[in-house]
């Protein structure tokens, strides 16, 4: 199975063999179920350890999750020039009858419950697919916010026309961006201590990472922390640089098409993913230095336990073959992802 072939792989510094035999929970099989977004599916600016679950499966369940951007309500972007037959029309409902809200901003669609997640397991998210559901996105900045509070002492808004057919954004006349799109926020449940979180600033448990690496066709490996991990999905975004330094992306509505699996008693510290070029280790903090540092050491931790290196080869390995890039700079907790080309192993 891929989900075991790569669970192996990117896995190896929590345990895993590199085939990932009898490592994954109870695997299913039939047709995706659907989440839809409505007020009563969302967790409007949280993650939780209580948290009620809207959905429950089992390991190696799939599930097509829909899911809001942070554009803002119906009145809103109308008034901003967005057309209201492009609207998604679940988005009005949702602004308008939840009231559990907070302590952050972000719509986020669930959570979904994997029935085997246990805490001191790992959820495996393979992202299959991932559908545009509007053909806008938005971006701004608000006074105080952003990496340049100082220099854009004000707010400032765009609506950026999307072709979904050239998979092009039409930023401004002359400026075209491609289309990649991704979750901003994808995470679970975070240690029971934590308490109710804010959505903005990732964590160990993942959440609102905007990591760009993170389009279809890649994995995510989460820590489950709370029983059923709680898996949530949101803050879509069509394209973003690495940085974000206004602090938002081409935000947008998407789909995604989601296949959850269990590996039990992995004790994975922090998140990490796999696309079919590179391993990336991750890591956040209000410092960008141990943000960096923390990255690092867990790429360190793979090369070693993984690839069979000692310390010191992954360190040399790392320093001359291994990106280090920042991933965002204004979410509270900034992060930083190390990203290892696959290539470089040729045997």
């Amino acid at each position: 199975m891929r989900g075991k072939r790569m669970a192996g792989a990117v896995l190896g510094a929590v345990g895993m063999l590199a085939s990932g035999t009898g490592m994954a929970q109870g695997v299913q099989s039939g047709e995706p179920q659907t989440l839809l977004a409505t007020p009563a599916t969302v967790a409007w600016g949280y993650y939780w350890a209580h948290a009620k679950p809207v959905l429950t499966v089992h390991s190696g369940d799939t599930v097509r999750i829909q899911t809001l951007s942070t554009c803002g309500s119906d009145e809103r972007l109308e008034k901003e020039g967005v057309a209201a037959k492009d609207i998604p029309s679940y988005n009005e409902a949702i602004y308008k009858e939840v009231k559990d809200k907070g302590p952050g901003g972000h719509i986020l669609t669930g959570p979904v419950a994997i029935a085997e997640a246990e805490p001191g397991d790992v959820l495996e998210v393979d992202i299959l697919k991932i559908d545009i559901d509007a053909p806008f996105a938005c971006n701004g900045f608000a006074p105080g916010r952003g990496f340049l509070p100082n220099d854009f002492p004000y707010g400032g808004s765009k609506i950026i026309p999307l072709d979904r057919k050239k998979m092009i954004g039409h930023f401004a006349p002359g400026i075209e961006i491609p289309l990649h799109p991704f979750f901003g926020s994808m995470g679970d449940a975070p240690p029971e201590s934590a308490g109710r979180i804010n959505s903005a600033p990732p964590w160990m448990h993942g959440g609102n990472m905007d990591n760009k690496e993170l389009v279809a066709g890649t994995t995510l490996y989460l820590p489950v922390h709370a029983a059923g991990a709680l898996f949530e999905a949101g803050d879509g975004h069509a394209g973003q640089g690495n940085g974000e330094v206004d602090i938002t992306a081409m935000e947008t509505f998407l789909t995604g098409t989601f296949r959850f699996v269990v590996h039990k008693k992995q004790h994975l510290l922090w998140p990490r993913a796999e696309t079919p070029t590179s391993y990336i280790s991750m890591g956040f903090s209000p410092d960008l230095t141990t943000a960096t540092k923390l990255a690092v050491r867990d790429m360190i931790d793979f090369l070693v336990t993984e690839k069979h290196l000692s310390s010191d080869e992954a360190y040399m390995l790392t320093s001359v073959a291994v990106d280090v890039d920042i991933t965002q700079l204004v979410d509270g907790n900034v992060g930083v992802h190390a990203m290892c080309p696959k290539s470089i192993f040729v045997h």
